[in-house]
């Protein structure tokens, strides 16, 4: 699976991991946010790494959670949703805000390979000091420069290069970031 070969989603270890990571994401979003400390605490059980200082609001769902990786200074607005069945991994000073969604699973295209049940997955990298957008997509295997903006409401579905803004669906260079 996180070879990016095709495997079995039913597959007893993987479901299990599955509800394992939908209880704690439950709990973690019942945590009221007057108890940040707690809040923190509990995320960084959850993904696999993250820096010193993060915050993530509710409501989250994940696959697995042990396949995010964040940076220093992490921040999510509400409704993030991150589909790690591969790593998905996020440097430092990156923000993202509402309703977010990043996926690393995805199918096959032929239909009889689709139908198997099998599916596979593709990592997805966001580098240092990027934006996301409110319902912004991520689609498998894309890999996110430095200093990225991401606009709202673009579904990006190949690499961004450094120091650009990105807007539309598929998304698309819009202005170079002058660093």
């Amino acid at each position: 699976m996180l070879k990016g070969e095709l495997y079995d989603p039913q597959d007893e270890v993987l479901v299990s991991d599955r509800l394992q990571a939908k209880l704690a994401i439950r709990s973690y979003n019942a945590v009221p946010e007057n108890l940040q400390e707690e809040r923190t605490k509990r995320i960084k059980t959850i993904f696999g790494s993250t820096g010193e200082h993060i915050h993530v609001e509710s409501n989250l769902r994940v696959d697995y959670g042990y396949n995010i990786h964040v940076g220093e200074n992490f921040y999510s607005n509400y409704d993030l949703t991150l589909l790690d069945v591969a790593a998905i991994e996020i440097g430092d000073n990156c923000m993202i805000a509402p309703s977010v969604h990043i996926y690393t699973a995805t199918h096959p295209v032929h239909p009889q390979e689709r139908n198997s049940g099998l599916e596979f997955a593709k990592p997805v990298k966001i580098g240092h000091n990027c934006w996301i957008g409110g319902r912004a997509i991520i689609n498998p295997g894309v890999t996110i420069g430095d200093n990225v903006v991401i606009a709202s409401g673009s579904v990006v579905t190949k690499d961004v290069q450094d120091n650009v803004v990105v807007a539309g669906a598929p998304a698309r260079v819009i202005q170079v970031i002058e660093v």
